[in-house]
């Protein structure tokens, strides 16, 4: 048996720490991502399940990858997204809240929200939730308040029979590096608005890679108040609020 490497460590700390950040705030947005970067170790004993470890909310998490899989492998944006997560507590309270997490894949965002204290529920295809239900079992069982939820979603899909307005009372919605699959982006912009309330907040990371990331923005902003709430340049990397744009100011 061999001792997994960290493929997320050589995929993105080298270009990280090589990469020249802009002028402006450069150095505060180094810092930063080093530390966000810092939260991701390699596992050091031998295992007959290949395992990622994270250091989020004072606890180890063990996240099981698929590295044949998009959905199965942690993005920066994943990170970016936990580490706003523990570091704004304060101001986006994830006790007690009911959160859904679209695009969920290994779960790693799921999992600390929902060490946060969060009602989570964690959503993804359904080739992905054996995977999903694992790492999120694993991490957090007796160590939540409330047990998260695996459910599917393809975007689009079935929203009303399995998630009926009546009972989406989702205070936050969460989603990391979800704008990928660009033929499916009207179906991604359909499922937040079907999942969001008046006074629901999408909290959402993502990294630009294309123009078509530019023009989903513009989209969103058709129907969304959105807000700019923190940006990584040396990782490409925004990080999004958005609530439902009030229809009499539209």
């Amino acid at each position: 048996m061999i001792k997994k490497a960290s493929c997320y460590s050589q995929m993105f700390v080298p270009s990280l720490m090589n990469q020249e950040a802009p002028q402006e705030n450069g150095e505060e947005d180094k810092e930063v991502v080093a530390e966000i970067m810092a939260r991701c170790f390699v596992p050091t004993v031998i295992t007959n399940i290949s395992w990622e470890g994270f250091h989020f909310v004072g606890h180890e998490i063990r996240i099981a990858e698929a590295t044949d899989c998009y959905g199965a492998v942690v993005w920066p944006s994943a990170l970016v997204l936990c580490y706003f997560l523990e570091t704004n507590v304060k101001q986006y309270n994830m006790a007690d809240k009911n959160v859904i997490e679209i695009g969920a894949g290994t779960g790693l965002v799921s999992i600390v929200a929902s060490l946060l204290g969060a009602q989570v529920t964690a959503t993804d295809l359904p080739e992905l939730l054996g995977n999903l239900q694992y790492n999120i079992s694993h991490n957090t069982k007796a160590k939540s308040k409330h047990p998260p939820q695996v459910k599917e979603l393809s975007w689009g899909v079935g929203l009303d029979q399995h998630f009926p307005r009546a009972t989406c009372t989702f205070d936050y919605i969460l989603a990391a590096d979800v704008v990928y699959a660009h033929p499916f982006l009207d179906q991604l912009l359909l499922t937040f608005q079907h999942l969001c309330k008046e006074t629901t907040v999408i909290l959402w990371a993502m990294r630009f890679r294309l123009d078509k990331e530019n023009r989903f923005v513009e989209q969103v902003k058709e129907l969304f108040d959105l807000e700019e709430i923190a940006s990584f340049p040396s990782l490409n990397i925004k990080l999004y609020k958005a609530v439902k744009r009030n229809r009499g100011s539209a």
